[in-house]
């Protein structure tokens, strides 16, 4: 037998030992009390009624989880009723009757069948009452009371949100809360100390603690470093009973991390670092790389470079490499020569980004090292003296005229021959030539500064002992000007003067031209031959002259057009000249002087049209013509057509019948386009000209009976007969008329209403109708004559 069971047997008693004495209590007073309200009389005789309610019962209390072999006894009902015999039964409803909770009928003992969870449910409302056992008559009102189930401890504490992380900071005070972790017991908290939790670390110590009622946890030991150790596992336990022995307990796993501070300083492993660097090496070349090792992770351990002394800190720079947090040395800028200096220092400093105040007193957060940076010799390209050169060259110099010299130096310690040469690329013109050891540039040919006045060349030189080394100058070459253009007139002069003009008019200003530059160009001088009619007169600027009239009233009859020569001479060395002509027209002018007219005068037009106007004429005549010829070109070759069109379709057609028919009302027919071919209804005509490639078959002789001819059959056979037969145009083509009018005294002259009746006709009274009805006598006379035939 275990503890819970003399644990649940106790609780049993003490709830029956309770409800005996109730009940005791109860019968004793009851009875009087429903003795006197069955027998108590009112004022008068009057019989009073009063409710009392006559059970013995009380708050009815199972303990949960009872095992035992036999029903729990929950309580005892009892009515003052009831004196025994059997005759009362008691009856049981509400939650869990008849299922969980059973009544035997003559004693009111109630029992629990099955076993309770007061975590699944803790209290049933049940109703009691007494009946007659004979008339089932209620002898009670119903009773409602309720059973509670009594909490046992059977559920251990759980921590419903675990395993739990946290973090708090390195170097942390004793003291200082990490998270608190909170436990939950399915127990009645309001019963006993089942549900009264207590917390204790079982796995953590000595570094953290936990209060035993709330369950913080908070760091024991002062300077946790993390950079020593960063994670630690804790266990805490909940006990319930308030922690003492017999309690049910559960635990829970804490992840608790040490999160960085910025506690440590930057510090370089070595003191000085040597690196090395080409005395070639261009700007931005890396020299090399360093790094200050700081424990600390994150911003706190982002550390900056700066070079702070040494005598190459305006030849290098340092920068940081935010990824890597390492200092990268370069060049800063060229001046490396290894002939010069072989070597620099340079002093580095390296410092923390962010700074925590806290920790000041462990000294700055900061390292300095020795840089030490060796230049090596290089194979260098030789170097020009200059880097443009300019010259200069007179134009039209005689092929192989020296224009200057450039002067390359090989400065490693070989000391290098150098060659040169002139890059064609960039010289397609090849004026020029370099002499491959001096570097004397000359001419190859007379240049002629008025086709270029400036010349661009590349000379390239070449170590003879290293092809690879070359560099390269720009050579800029000026040619210079000679007076080698004589000065002429800025276009060919034409004016137009009245005959009438006075003497010294204007009549033209010209202007001169030359190639040549200032010095030999203008000032210009400009002469003209003795003239008798024009006089030249030269401006103080020297570079215009104007052409004036000598003498008035010149007769343009005796002479239209006047040639003036005129010599241009410049001022250069040797002095140069050209002629030119000024044209000038004597015109007729009207009386304001506006020129009418410079030429011969034109032969007067008939009619006075303009020569426009009868061009203009004569081209539309010209196209009136070509219009006509064409139409009557159009018209000659016009040919017949070769398909029969519709209008040209001849056919047989019965159109009006000889005789007196019924008036106007005898035009309602079919349409003869019924009967049309359908080849030439979907627009196919057949050639005329071309025989139809089908043999037309003689088609067998047809006899209408008299007395059983059918016309829709005779239409039928026709028109199948014509579709088949392609070599007869015109179609035969056949105008039925399906009425033939009202009030005709011969009635209806069509068979095919008398075709649809079995019954024989008698066409013989045709015959005497007169000879224009002969043929259709023949045709529909008797049946004898057809089969005769």
């Amino acid at each position: 037998m275990g503890r819970d069971f003399y644990l649940h047997l106790l609780l049993a008693c003490l709830s029956i030992a309770q409800w005996n004495s109730s009940a005791l209590a109860r019968n004793s007073t009851g009875s009087q009390v429903s003795s006197r309200s069955r027998h108590g009389m009112g004022i008068k005789g009057q019989v009073l009624h009063r409710s009392k309610r006559g059970w013995v019962w009380n708050q009815f209390f199972v303990i949960e989880e009872y095992t035992g072999p036999d029903p729990v006894l929950v309580g005892r009902l009892h009515t003052d009723l009831d004196s025994g015999g059997g005759k009362i039964r008691y009856i049981l409803s509400g939650e869990g009757a008849g299922t969980i909770f059973v009544i035997d009928e003559k004693t009111g003992n109630i029992h629990a069948t099955k076993t309770l969870d007061r975590e699944e449910r803790a209290q049933y409302t049940l109703m009691a009452q007494a009946v007659d056992r004979i008339t089932n008559k209620p002898l009670e009102a119903p009773s409602q009371f309720i059973v509670k189930v009594q909490d046992i401890n059977d559920n251990p504490p759980e921590f419903l949100n675990g395993p739990h992380h946290a973090t708090v900071p390195e170097m942390s005070n004793v003291g200082t809360s990490v998270i608190q972790v909170t436990a939950t017991d399915a127990d009645d908290p309001s019963y006993g100390n089942s549900a009264r939790l207590v917390y204790s670390i079982l796995e953590g110590q000595p570094y953290f603690s936990v209060e035993p009622q709330t369950g913080i946890i908070r760091t024991a030991l002062p300077n946790m470093d993390r950079e020593a150790r960063e994670e630690y596992l804790v266990v805490i336990q909940a006990k319930d009973m308030g922690g003492h022995m017999g309690g049910l307990s559960g635990t829970t796993k804490v992840t608790i991390t040490l999160t960085d501070v910025n506690d440590n300083p930057p510090k370089f492993p070595q003191s000085v670092y040597q690196m090395s660097l080409s005395e070639a090496a261009k700007v931005g070349a890396v020299v090399g790389q360093l790094k200050a090792k700081d424990p600390d992770v994150g911003e706190n351990g982002m550390v900056t470079y700066s070079i702070i002394d040494g005598d190459g800190k305006d030849l290098f720079e340092i920068t940081t490499d935010s990824q890597t947090q390492e200092g990268i040395i370069k060049l800063k800028k060229l001046g490396l020569d290894y002939e010069t200096k072989k070597s620099y220092s340079l002093k580095v400093e390296a410092a923390n980004v962010f700074f925590d105040t806290r920790f000041v007193s462990r000294g700055p957060f900061k390292d300095t090292t020795t840089v030490k940076i060796s230049v090596e010799d290089a194979d260098e390209p030789p170097i020009f003296s200059q880097p443009v050169y300019f010259m200069k060259v007179n134009e039209s110099a005689p092929a192989g005229t020296p224009v200057g010299q450039v002067h390359a130096m090989d400065h490693d310690l070989g000391r290098s021959p150098i060659r040169y040469s002139i890059e064609q690329q960039s010289y397609m013109d090849r004026s020029f030539i370099i002499n491959a050891q001096s570097g004397v540039i000359k001419t190859t040919e007379p240049l002629d500064r008025e086709l270029t006045a400036w010349q661009n060349i590349s000379v390239i030189a070449t170590e003879v002992n290293n092809h690879i080394h070359t560099s390269r100058a720009q050579v800029a070459i000026k040619i210079r000007d000679i007076n080698d253009n004589a000065p002429e007139l800025a276009e060919p002069y034409e004016a137009d003067m009245c005959e009438n003009a006075n003497a010294g008019k204007l009549i033209q200003t010209i202007k001169g031209v030359d190639k040549d530059e200032s010095a030999n160009g203008p000032r210009f001088t400009f002469t003209m031959a003795p003239n008798q009619n024009f006089t030249l007169i030269q401006n103080s600027a020297g570079h215009t002259a104007d052409i004036k009239v000598r003498r008035g009233a010149m007769n343009r009859r005796k002479q239209e057009v006047y040639l003036l020569p005129v010599v241009i001479s410049d001022g250069g060395s040797p002095l140069l000249s050209s002629t030119g002509t000024l044209t000038v027209r004597v015109c007729s002018c009207r009386a304001d002087g506006s020129v009418q007219s410079c030429n011969t005068e034109p032969l007067t037009l008939p009619a006075g049209l303009s020569t426009g106007a009868l061009i203009a004429i004569l081209t539309c005549i010209i196209i009136l013509l070509v219009i006509v010829v064409l139409f009557v070109t159009l018209r000659h070759q016009k040919k017949e057509p070769l398909i029969v069109f519709e209008e040209e379709d001849v056919r047989e057609n019965i159109i009006s019948y000889d005789d007196e028919g019924g008036g106007e009302e005898d035009t309602e027919a079919f349409d003869i386009a019924t009967l049309q071919n359908p080849d030439g209804l979907n627009g196919f005509l057949p050639r005329k000209d071309i025989k139809p490639e089908l043999q037309y078959v003689p088609r067998q002789g047809f006899c209408a009976a008299p007395n059983s001819v059918d016309v829709d059959d005779f239409i039928k056979v026709r028109l199948q007969e014509a579709d088949c037969d392609p070599t007869s145009p015109p179609y035969d083509s056949i105008q039925i008329y399906g009425y033939e009018g009202r009030g005709s005294v011969a009635g209806s002259l069509s068979s095919l209403e008398s075709a649809s009746t079995e019954s024989d006709l008698n066409y013989d009274y045709l015959n005497s109708w007169g000879p224009r009805f002969k043929r259709l006598a023949d045709l529909y006379g008797s049946k004898d004559v057809c089969d005769d035939s």
